[in-house]
């Protein structure tokens, strides 16, 4: 009976997973290579989880996130984080109408369904927990009144990590709410060929189509879901979270004084549903240990804190689920 509903379901992702697809050919009008970057962008976003991006300038990930927001024809808002920016320049606020004598609300820039956090590490930490209302809650409080935000609503958030004068770290809190962390690299040789002729070519970049609808995007999400995960798969996934708590358990013993936090059960959550997203997009209904292991770098990167230890010896985050990875039993 079960191998009947998974071969249905499979029928069924199959069928339904086709626009992603389409969003890659529109997507690579604008983005050559970074082809890593736009899967992880597509499983935030069919697994409605928020997406920090940490890399150099010039990377196309401001672009990336503009040209996804525009193929699936959503609303796209984009806030500059800088020192001086205030949380109402960022939520919205009470202006005072004086023809109707009264206070009416304001609504700002996080109104939209895609919202373009640029640099987020600039602004100051009374600014970066402005959004986490809006992420967590999928809601903005302004004044007396609460307002639900549009679905489906994702916020990416770049940071620059070579920079650090005038930034501001992110708060533990606030890094756990963002499902993945990616970490952009640079493009090839032979990519980086492509740019330029893309860019100095006098007709310019082929401009980005709509191909997809925010409704077959809430869709897609419902039918993420749905995606059958054996129970060992399930337990693979808590070996990996416990085994940064409890290290000693897996025999990791080594790097027990390097940790100094691990993973919240959020990392359990987002782990379990960044994996059934990644099967989605290989257009499978079922995960397999491979789709865990494929996003588990990505989740896991922000979710570990590092002793001076681990600094001392040049260890970070990285090394750590690599080591955890490579010890856990896969079923």
């Amino acid at each position: 009976m079960e191998n009947l509903d998974i071969r249905q379901l499979n029928e069924k992702i199959h069928q339904q997973s086709a626009f992603i697809d389409m969003l890659n050919l529109e997507l690579n009008k604008s983005i050559v290579g970074q082809k890593y970057m736009l899967e992880r962008l597509m499983i935030g976003l069919l697994a409605q989880g928020h997406v920090l991006l940490e890399g150099v300038p010039g990377l196309a990930k401001t672009l990336a996130i503009k040209s996804l927001a525009t193929a699936i024809s959503g609303k796209f808002s984009r806030i500059q984080f800088t020192p001086d920016l205030l949380p109402a320049d960022v939520v919205g606020t009470m202006i005072y109408n004086p023809q109707q004598n009264q206070f009416q609300v304001r609504k700002g820039p996080v109104f939209a369904n895609f919202i373009l956090a640029d640099e987020i590490n600039r602004a100051p930490a009374k600014v970066q927990s402005a959004l986490l209302e809006a992420m967590q809650e999928k809601q903005v409080t302004i004044g007396d009144s609460t307002f639900k935000l549009e679905e489906p609503f994702l916020v990416l958030a770049t940071q620059n990590p070579i920079e650090q004068e005038g930034t501001y770290p992110l708060p533990e809190a606030q890094v756990d709410r963002f499902m993945l962390k990616i970490v952009v690299g640079y493009p090839q040789m032979e990519e980086e060929r492509l740019i330029i002729r893309q860019n100095i070519h006098p007709g310019g970049q082929a401009p980005i189509q709509p191909t997809v609808s925010p409704q077959e995007i809430l869709e897609a999400r419902k039918l993420v879901r749905e995606i059958y995960m054996d129970e060992k798969i399930e337990k693979y996934i808590l070996d990996i979270v416990f085994a940064t708590r409890t290290p000693e358990a897996y025999k990791l013993q080594k790097i027990k004084p390097l940790i100094a936090y691990g993973a919240s059960p959020r990392a359990s959550i987002n782990l379990a549903l960044a994996a059934k997203a990644y099967a989605f997009i290989k257009r499978r209904g079922y995960v397999i240990p491979e789709d865990v292991r494929a996003v588990c770098m990505d989740v896991m990167r922000h979710r570990i804190g590092l002793t001076y230890e681990a600094e001392a010896e040049n260890m970070n985050s990285e090394m750590l689920v690599s080591e955890i990875l490579n010890a856990v039993e896969v079923p």
